[in-house]
């Protein structure tokens, strides 16, 4: 295979795992990490779709940070 071909692969890959966690987060994830989106439109959560399809790695990682804090306000 040449690299052209395993170029192409990897980015149809990453775009499919894009895809997948894109949609998991702008129903869920967005409004974890900003809590003003939760009142977010159908119009918002279409506005960042493309965003969190490019950049799923790192508001993955965003993500599972605000996972692992406390919430606001619910802190000692």
């Amino acid at each position: 295979m040449n690299v052209a071909a395993d170029i192409v692969v990897a980015l149809g890959a990453y775009a499919a795992l894009g895809v997948v966690f894109a949609l998991a987060f702008v129903t869920r994830g967005a409004q974890r990490i900003d809590p003003a989106a939760h009142t977010g439109t159908p119009g918002f959560r279409a506005a960042i779709f493309p965003g969190a399809v490019a950049l799923w790695p790192l508001l993955l990682r965003r993500w599972w940070a605000c996972g692992r804090e406390p919430a606001h306000g619910r802190d000692a």
